[in-house]
């Protein structure tokens, strides 16, 4: 599925609690929370992607190990910022790997071969 799709809020709030296994009242309170950002129509109206859903039951199973609901929201924070993090740090890697190849070329750029004839060395004294 591509991202656009995954992010095309599609479910109503009984649909996707029906899909998830929870009830829409928990759907709502976890809204309330935070938790969890739906899509509203221009009615109002809540609307669940599969992002949602997924997001959801990534709630879910946070819960059913213990977390309270602050401590799911601090963990999906961590998450969030744990992906940002890992996002700069590729694109780190890859500006140094450019600045490295780009100094090596300038190096070879700037070497230039010696071709002379070997002198001879004598000792003067």
């Amino acid at each position: 599925m591509e991202d656009s799709d995954a992010n095309r809020a599609v479910y109503v709030i009984s649909v996707a609690a029906e899909l998830t296994g929870v009830h829409p009242q928990t759907l709502r309170i976890y809204e309330r929370k935070g938790l969890l950002d739906p899509s509203r129509t221009s009615g109002g109206s809540r609307r669940f992607s599969d992002a949602d859903l997924s997001r959801l039951r990534h709630i879910q199973q946070l819960t059913a190990s213990g977390l309270n609901l602050e401590g799911v929201r601090r963990v999906l924070e961590l998450e969030t910022e744990l992906a940002r993090v890992r996002a700069e740090l590729t694109e780190a890697r890859a500006q140094s790997r450019d600045a490295v190849a780009a100094t090596h070329r300038h190096y070879r750029r700037d070497l230039v071969p010696l071709r002379q004839s070997p002198v001879a060395y004598t000792r003067r004294g």
